[in-house]
């Protein structure tokens, strides 16, 4: 994978610091940006940037070398992770994950998360991918609880990266969204970006990544109104169902982040759990099916709906 990320400045951050940008695009700490800054990692317009103080513009093209960071931390083993393990082999790992964990070291959050609980059970992984993530190919957020693929090895790494980029992976959701989708199936077609208005989030923008989703209503309710919904991704943006769901006019219940905390179904996260995995194994051929029943605390919420 490259090590160069390059940026264009969106409105979001006019007039931004370059090392909160850095920060911000890099996923690395401020301190860490202002390091790579202060390392010639970084350039604007093509032009090294002379300090992490200076002041962004928009439409300005930020560049970042992350080879010029100084060695890093690497995650360390940590058996008091505990880590709900669904399948392993000597190439694949397929983990269960549970809300409230991240799924790798980051910026404020050094330890703790799944990549180092996988580490006290598979220290082979730590040579597998991302040195700051080892064997992780996609993501689940820190709210959303479910089914991830972890590489075992190099070689199912790089097959599952192509895998995911192929869309030879299902991966199928459950989401509980506010009130009721004029269409019981659809697909929301939608480029997603940095949110014009908050840096921090994501947003359906002209300018963004493309992102696709597919989605078909199970259920209906109307108290309060609504919907269990399943969401198959095409694509693997950040946030991309959160994201879609929301520009439908269909937050996703219990999201502060995209307008679905709301009363009286707000329980401290969202309601958006990875419940189906499908791929074939990329060397023995097998057709691979996983399911996650719903977590106790998503199964109460349903419980307390009417039809």
């Amino acid at each position: 994978m490259s090590s160069i990320v390059n940026e264009e400045i969106p409105e979001s951050l006019d007039g931004e610091r370059l090392d909160r940008i850095v920060s911000l695009i890099t996923e690395l700490s401020r301190a860490d940006a202002a390091t790579i800054i202060a390392a010639g990692g970084v350039t604007v317009d093509g032009a090294a940037a002379p300090s992490g103080k200076v002041r962004m513009k928009v439409g300005q093209s930020v560049t970042v070398d992350l080879a010029t960071l100084p060695e890093e931390q690497l995650p360390q083993p940590d058996p008091s992770v505990a880590v709900d393990v669904v399948h392993v082999d000597d190439d694949v790992i397929v983990v269960n994950k549970a809300a409230g964990v991240v799924v790798h070291p980051g910026a404020g959050n050094a330890d703790g998360t799944l990549v180092n609980g996988l580490l006290a059970l598979y220290p082979e992984i730590a040579a597998v991918g991302e040195s700051h993530r080892p064997g992780i190919v996609h993501r689940l957020d820190v709210g959303t609880t479910g089914l991830l693929i972890v590489a075992r090895t190099q070689r199912a790494y790089e097959a599952f990266v192509d895998m995911l980029a192929a869309r030879e992976v299902t991966r199928r959701y459950t989401a509980l969204v506010w009130g009721r989708p004029a269409a019981p199936v659809g697909t929301i077609d939608a480029a997603i970006g940095r949110d014009p208005r908050d840096p921090l989030r994501m947003a359906v923008v002209a300018s963004g990544k493309p992102a696709r989703t597919n989605y078909r209503v199970e259920r209906t309710y109307s108290d309060p109104e609504v919907s269990l919904v399943t969401c198959e991704l095409e694509t693997g943006r950040t946030h991309q169902i959160r994201v879609h769901l929301q520009a439908t006019g269909h937050p996703v219940v219990g999201d502060p982040s995209y307008g679905g905390a709301r009363a009286p179904l707000a329980f401290g996260r969202p309601f958006l759990h990875a419940g189906g995995l499908e791929f074939e194994h990329p060397f023995t051929g097998e057709q691979m099916a996983f399911r996650a029943p719903l977590p106790a605390d998503l199964d109460a919420v349903l419980s307390r709906l009417h039809p």
